[in-house]
């Protein structure tokens, strides 16, 4: 296989967020890929506005979409649920013709200020996902908890534990990218 691409999605649209740290690390553990930041700052889901046709930057994460390998995605919690942009994201991206998620392969991560780690926001987003026909890499649930302990002032996750289990993922997700 050429060098994979790996689209990040982080649920959390703030520059800073732990969501957005917690994909750099995956990045880093997995290695050489092309990596694609997906905007989901998109505008809301509304069928007549599809019916229009589809907004550039809707137009633009499905592009994106399709040309990747393999999906990472930032989960934040919010109000114990996932967070609007990215169940508007995929709501847009549910809605390409052909589906673009389809037998898509992602890698389930959740940051959370709170002491789940953004557990249910995980259950969410997996079980949204699975309907639209991706397959989730499994293993233990990564779940950062009181992130704003984890991370230092540089972005990097400073718990080895959780970089072993981020690590053994990623090494997951290149196995299954080879195969296929």
């Amino acid at each position: 296989m050429t060098k994979p691409v790996l689209l990040t999605m982080s649920g959390s649209l703030r520059k800073g967020s732990y969501n957005r740290m917690l994909i750099a690390e995956a990045v880093r553990a997995f290695g050489e890929a092309e990596v694609i930041e997906g905007d989901l700052n998109l505008p809301l889901y509304d069928g007549d506005l599809e019916e229009r046709g589809m907004p550039a930057s809707v137009q633009t994460l499905m592009d994106q979409a399709r040309r990747a390998d393999a999906l990472i995605i930032g989960s934040p919690e919010y109000n114990k649920g996932i967070t609007a942009p990215l169940k508007n994201a995929i709501d847009w991206l549910s809605r390409a013709k052909p589906n673009v998620l389809a037998n898509h392969t992602a890698v389930i991560l959740s940051a959370s200020a709170g002491r789940t780690g953004g557990e249910t926001a995980h259950f969410n987003t997996h079980q949204i996902l699975t309907q639209l026909q991706v397959n989730v890499v499994h293993g233990p649930l990564i779940l950062v908890a009181a992130a704003h302990n984890e991370f230092g002032e540089d972005g990097a996750l400073n718990n080895d534990f959780l970089k072993g289990q981020i690590a053994d993922r990623m090494e997951r997700l290149r196995a299954l990218l080879t195969a296929s």
